[in-house]
C-alpha cells in the first residue's frame, strides 16, 4: 500500500476537522498545524478554503460510492437497506459525539447558504437514489422514493437525537424499530 500524497493526507484532515468542528470553525491554520506542514507547502495544495471543502466532498462522495458498490455486491435489497440502517449503530461513538457526517455538512452549509451546498447536497442524493433503487427492487416502485426519504429521514433524525442526548439505548431501540418497519415494508407488496 502507497503512502497517502501531501494533497490526500490535507483531504483526509480536513474531512475529520470539518465533521468533528464544523467547516466554519475549521481555519487553513488548524488543519496545517495539526498536519504538521508549512503554510507554502499547503497553499501549494489549496488556494481557498472553497477549494479544499470541493475535495473533501468529493472524496466522501467516493467513499459513500464504494461503501454503497460493497453492500450492491452482497445480499438482497433488504440486507442492503438494513445495512444502511445499521449505519447508525455502526458509527454511533462519533454520532453521539458529532452527529452524521452528511447530515451536519449538508446543514451548516445550507445555513451559512454556501456556494458548494448543492454539491454537498448530492452525498444526500446520492443515499436516497440507492435507496430507491433498493425498494424497487423489492418491488416497491410506486413508492420507493418516499420510502427511501422515509429511511433518510429516520437516519438524519436519530443522528441528531443520539447527538443531543448521547444515548446509545435510543439508537439501538430506534434501529430495532426499524428493523422491523423494514420487515412490513418487504412483506407488503403496493
Amino acid at each position: 500500500m502507497t503512502e497517502p500524497t501531501t494533497r490526500e493526507r490535507i483531504v483526509a484532515q480536513a474531512d475529520r476537522l470539518f465533521y468533528e468542528h464544523g467547516f466554519e470553525n475549521t481555519s487553513f491554520a488548524t488543519i496545517a498545524d495539526s498536519l504538521g506542514i508549512s503554510r507554502g507547502n499547503f497553499y501549494y495544495h489549496f488556494k481557498t478554503k472553497d477549494e479544499i471543502l470541493d475535495a473533501v466532498i468529493a472524496a466522501r462522495l467516493h467513499s459513500r460510492r464504494q461503501l454503497l458498490d460493497q453492500w450492491d455486491a452482497a445480499g438482497g435489497p433488504a440486507e442492503r437497506i438494513r445495512s444502511f440502517i445499521h449505519l447508525l449503530q455502526a458509527n454511533q461513538g462519533k454520532i453521539l459525539q458529532y452527529g452524521c457526517p452528511v447530515g451536519t455538512l449538508c446543514t451548516e452549509l445550507a445555513r451559512l447558504d454556501h456556494g458548494l451546498r448543492e454539491d454537498a447536497n448530492q452525498l444526500m442524493t446520492l443515499f436516497r437514489t440507492w435507496l430507491r433503487r433498493q425498494f424497487t427492487l423489492l418491488g416497491r416502485k410506486a413508492d420507493a422514493d418516499d420510502l427511501a426519504m422515509h429511511v433518510l429521514a429516520f437516519s438524519q433524525g436519530v443522528a441528531v437525537l443520539a447527538q443531543a442526548y448521547h444515548d446509545k439505548q435510543f439508537v439501538r431501540r430506534e434501529v430495532a424499530r426499524m428493523d422491523a418497519w423494514l420487515d412490513t415494508v418487504t412483506h407488503t407488496s403496493t
